[in-house]
């Protein structure tokens, strides 16, 4: 971004006037406020940002973001998403969404969104609940989860958010803790920086119907042994003295000193390594890994749609739309 685009901005510039509403200690505070400054960092003018959701609790989100914003509706937000930035290329558009609204009814969009590379930058908080709906189990809901709905525990094997991501042919994916925000604003700043759709997943606490449900590994106090961070270019290294390492063994991963922890790229042609990484967290034993799993680039959908349209613009030049509504045979009802 050249500095004659950049709009000085603060945090409280992009602060609607809305009273936020989230139960008292939920995680969405957390991200609202690593969003708002990331993107007054960014310094994009706030007419040239648009958040798009769909339904749940993180779906609240644009009513307290100073920026153009649609409320639509469940599971439906890549679809709308999409006809926002391909017919203004020049919006920087974000898609808040849930475990819920984004893997259940909305999972056949967000894959397609995904394969498609559309110029998006998609937060999926993912809590392992329904919340707004007063806590069902989702598709991300561990096996024998106790909820309204399971109340004798699900047995459906949860849905692993970035694996999905990765099978869906996703350019850009990251993980994240709401309550590591540094953490956070980190992989927003290079999600922002992605051309392409970035697809991130936060660990997202549900103090109301799930509360704690990622404390094995999100808690301050065992965070730092309980999972590593994947950043490009540098050892994949852990522990509270950063002395714990993991490199690849084949198609197993060895966990190691940091002397022989191996140097992360997300750059690989292929997301074998990635994958492996993503199923990690299905392992209690072993720590989770956080930060950026892919990072590669590839042609944007919103882009081909621009391409395309130029192209038939210079060759046969702008149409009418009476001309269009009248071509080929018609009928006159009496």
């Amino acid at each position: 971004m050249s500095d004659s685009n950049v709009t000085p901005l603060t945090k409280k510039d992009l602060k609607s006037d809305q009273e936020v509403r989230w139960c008292p200690g939920c995680g969405d505070y957390s991200i609202l406020n690593s969003v708002q400054t990331v993107l007054a960092d960014l310094g994009i003018a706030r007419e040239n940002l648009a958040v798009i959701s769909g339904i749940g609790c993180s779906s609240r989100f644009p009513y307290y973001m100073n920026t153009y914003g649609f409320h639509t509706i469940h599971g439906r937000a890549p679809a709308i998403a999409t006809g926002v930035k391909i017919a203004n290329p020049e919006l920087s558009v974000w898609m808040i969404t849930g475990d819920g609204d984004g893997l259940s009814i909305g999972a056949n969009h967000t894959a397609h969104m995904l394969r498609r590379n559309v110029d998006v930058k998609v937060l999926l908080f993912n809590n392992q609940i329904y919340g707004l709906t007063k806590g069902q189990y989702s598709p991300t809901s561990p096996v024998g989860l106790r909820t309204k709905s399971t109340p004798f525990g699900s047995i459906d094997r949860p849905f692993n958010p970035v694996s999905f991501a990765l099978g869906s042919g996703a350019t850009f994916v990251a993980r994240t803790i709401d309550t590591h925000p540094k953490h956070m604003e980190k992989i927003f700043h290079a999600a922002a920086q992605h051309k392409g759709t970035a697809y991130v997943e936060i660990f997202q606490n549900c103090v109301i119907f799930n509360d704690g449900c990622f404390d094995s590994v999100a808690n301050r106090k065992v965070r730092d042994d309980r999972t590593f961070d994947l950043e490009p270019g540098q050892p994949m290294v852990y522990g509270k003295e950063g002395d714990k390492g993991v490199r690849f063994d084949g198609f197993d991963v060895e966990f190691t000193d940091a002397a022989n922890a191996e140097v992360w790229d997300p750059t690989r042609p292929t997301t074998a390594a990635a994958q492996i990484l993503a199923e990690l967290d299905a392992d209690h034993e072993k720590p989770t890994a956080i930060g950026i799993f892919r990072q590669v680039q590839a042609p944007t959908y919103d882009g081909g749609v621009r391409g395309q349209v130029n192209q038939v613009l210079a060759t046969k030049g702008r149409g009418r739309l009476e001309d269009l509504l009248k071509r080929g045979e018609t009928w006159t009802v009496s």
